[in-house]
C-alpha cells in the first residue's frame, strides 16, 4: 500500500514521539479467531455497482503485468509507484475478491500472475516497473499478509488443501525475513539485507499472523506483542483513531499526522480479532453518518483536508461487516457509491477516480471492489 512509499526514508529520520510502549506481556488468549465476514453486500443487492466496477478494473485498469497504480502513466521512476507500475497490494487485494466470490480460475490466474511477476527470495517484491523492467528487491509484509489470506480464503472458499503447500512457504518466509528480535517489522529489503527499525501499526494483521507456519508458542509471543504495540497507539477517548507507528528502538510512537485510512485500517484488523474500541467504532459511525470522515487529521483530531476518499469508505464498510454492524456497512457503502463514475462516455465508467485529470488508483479501486463483498 501506499504507506510504504517512504520506509527508507522513515527508517532513517528520527520522528515526533508521543508516547511510549514498554513492555509487552503474554497474554494469557490462546488464539486469535478471524471473525467472520457477514457478506452484507449479496444482502444489499449491490451486484450492478460490483459489475461496473468489476469491467473497469479488468476492461481498463488492468494490463500484462497486473493491476495499474494508476489510469494515467507515467516515467515509472519515481521514489513512489505510479502510472502503470504494479504492486503486490492489488495481486492480494485481487486474489481476496476471487476467493470470496467463488471465482477459481480468475484466482489461479492471479497468484500464477503474482508468483511470476513479484517472486523474490523474501517473499512477494512490493513492486514491479515493466517499462524499466525493474522488481523491487523489498517486500512489504502488509501486502505479504493479503496474499497469505487470500489463499486460506481460497482454501476456504473452494474445498481444498491445494494452496496450502504455498502458504506455508511463503509464510515462512515471512517470519524468517520481517521478523526480527521476536517483532514485526514493515519490510526487508534483500539488497541491504536489512529490516526497518519500527513497524507501522496498520501493517499488524493478527488474523493473517494465526496463518503463519511456526511454532505455537512463537506465534503466541509475536501476537501478543503486536497486539499490545497496535492498541498501545490508541490516541484517546475524544479522539479515538491510532498512532502511524511504532519505533523499538526509542520504545515510542510517531505520527506527523494521522492518514485515515491507516487508522481505519488498524482498527479493522483489531476488529477482526474482536478487540476494536467502543469509542473507536462509535466515532467511526458519526463520522461517516455525517459525511465528515476525511482523509487526514491532526494528533488531536482536527482535520487537515476535505478530502472523501472511496478507500475510507470501503474500509468503515469493512469493519462494519466484521462488527456485525449492518446499518455501518450500508452508511459507508451509500457514500462510496457516490464517488462512483457512471457515464458511458468515459474512461473511468464504473470506476473510482478523477474525470478532470483522469487519474484511477489501484488502491481506491480494489478497496472498494473487496467492500462490496464484505
Amino acid at each position: 500500500m501506499r504507506v510504504k512509499i517512504t520506509m527508507v526514508v522513515l527508517a532513517l529520520t528520527v520522528l515526533m514521539s508521543t508516547s511510549a510502549c514498554e513492555a509487552f506481556p503474554v497474554l494469557a488468549k490462546a488464539n486469535y479467531e478471524r471473525k467472520p465476514i457477514r457478506g452484507y453486500g449479496a444482502q444489499l443487492q449491490l451486484s450492478e455497482q460490483r459489475s461496473a466496477l468489476q469491467q473497469f478494473i479488468t476492461g481498463k485498469l488492468t494490463g500484462p503485468f497486473g493491476t495499474y497504480t494508476n489510469l494515467q502513466d507515467t516515467a515509472q521512476n519515481d521514489a513512489a509507484a505510479t502510472g502503470h507500475e504494479v504492486l503486490s497490494e492489488s495481486a492480494g487485494l485481487l486474489m481476496r475478491y476471487y476467493a470470496l466470490t467463488g471465482q477459481r480460475e480468475q484466482f489461479d490466474r492471479q497468484f500464477q500472475l503474482a508468483k511470476r511477476i513479484f517472486d523474490i527470495r523474501s517473499g512477494f517484491s512490493y513492486r514491479y516497473s515493466p517499462m524499466l523492467d525493474k522488481k523491487y528487491t523489498m517486500n512489504a509484509t502488509v501486502d505479504d499478509f493479503r496474499i497469505l489470506r487470500a489463499l486460506d480464503e481460497a482454501g476456504q472458499a473452494f474445498q481444498t488443501d491445494a494452496y496450502r503447500e504455498e502458504l506455508a512457504q511463503y509464510g515462512q518466509k515471512l517470519y524468517n525475513y520481517n521478523v526480527a528480535n521476536g517483532s514485526l517489522r514493515d519490510f526487508y529489503d534483500e539488497t541491504y539485507a536489512m529490516t526497518n527499525s519500527f513497524i507501522t501499526l496498520c501493517y499488524i494483521d493478527i488474523a493473517s499472523m494465526e496463518l503463519l507456519p511456526v511454532a505455537a508458542h512463537k506465534k503466541r509471543e509475536l501476537e501478543s506483542e503486536m497486539l499490545h504495540i497496535a492498541a498501545g497507539g490508541y490516541l484517546s477517548d475524544a479522539f479515538p483513531l491510532y498512532q502511524t507507528r511504532y519505533d523499538y528502538k526509542t520504545k515510542a510512537y510517531q505520527s506527523e499526522r494521522i492518514n485515515t485510512v491507516e487508522s481505519l485500517l488498524t482498527i479493522l484488523n483489531l476488529a477482526e480479532i474482536g478487540e476494536a474500541k467502543r469509542t473507536s467504532l462509535d466515532y467511526i459511525k458519526s463520522q461517516v453518518q455525517a459525511g465528515t470522515l476525511v482523509g487526514a487529521y491532526s494528533l488531536d483530531g482536527k482535520p487537515l483536508n476535505d478530502v472523501r476518499s472511496t478507500a475510507v469508505y470501503a474500509i468503515a464498510a469493512m469493519i462494519g461487516s466484521v462488527t456485525e454492524d449492518q446499518e455501518l456497512y450500508q452508511l459507508s457503502i451509500s457514500k462510496m457509491n457516490a464517488f462512483q463514475i457512471h457515464n458511458t462516455g468515459s474512461v473511468l465508467n464504473g470506476g473510482f477516480g478523477d474525470v478532470m485529470s483522469g487519474q484511477a488508483y489501484s488502491f481506491d479501486n480494489l478497496m472498494a471492489n473487496l467492500a462490496y463483498v464484505y
